[in-house]
């Protein structure tokens, strides 16, 4: 195995993608079957969750350092971008959203986010699409939030200002038409 193995130490945030943004909270070893295990214990305080994940299978599940900011900037940015509204069937809709959540894809979750938006006065929002929203606007929260040391409420705060002054643009040009 030529490849470097990731390497992260104890007090590091990471993402694992199925679960989001975590903290390595302690480098394990133990014996399972006879073979010695070396194990980066992770903590999701959000979740109340544990996670133990052998340090050789870290780049294959995708756990992966926070983004740098240029990736971070370039999701915010994705965020102002005008919504893409696919004409598929909803549960296939929803399928791919949840892939590119799990993805761990910081550009792929801010594309849901922005996909899946709708301003406080616009009711036109299914449960199961609120659900998916929730769920990726949380992660990309989860992750801003950990990068400029905010907490999550305040993340989410600046992710709904850009989101909200995003619709504004973008439906300006269709109010202005539907009232030619």
């Amino acid at each position: 195995m030529a490849a470097k193995a990731l390497s992260f130490d104890v007090g590091d945030f990471v993402v694992y993608p199925k679960h989001g943004v975590g903290r390595v909270i302690e480098l394990q070893s133990t014996e399972i079957s006879g073979m010695r295990l070396e194990l980066y214990v992770l903590r999701f305080e959000k979740e109340r969750m544990t996670l133990r994940v052998p340090t050789n299978k870290a780049e294959s599940v995708g756990m992966r350092k926070l983004s740098s900011d240029k990736t971070m900037q370039e999701a915010l940015t994705t965020l102002k971008g005008k919504p893409k509204v696919k004409r598929t069937m909803w549960s296939r809709r929803a399928q791919e959203y949840e892939a590119k959540i799990n993805s761990g894809d910081l550009a792929s979750i801010a594309e849901v986010v922005r996909d899946l938006f709708r301003p406080e006065d616009a009711p036109e929002q299914s449960y199961s699409e609120r659900q998916i929203f929730e769920a990726a606007s949380t992660r990309l929260a989860r992750e801003l939030g950990a990068m400029e040391q905010i907490d999550e409420k305040a993340a989410l705060e600046k992710i709904l200002e850009i989101l909200n002054k995003a619709w504004l643009v973008h439906n300006k040009a269709k109010v202005t038409e539907d009232a030619a």
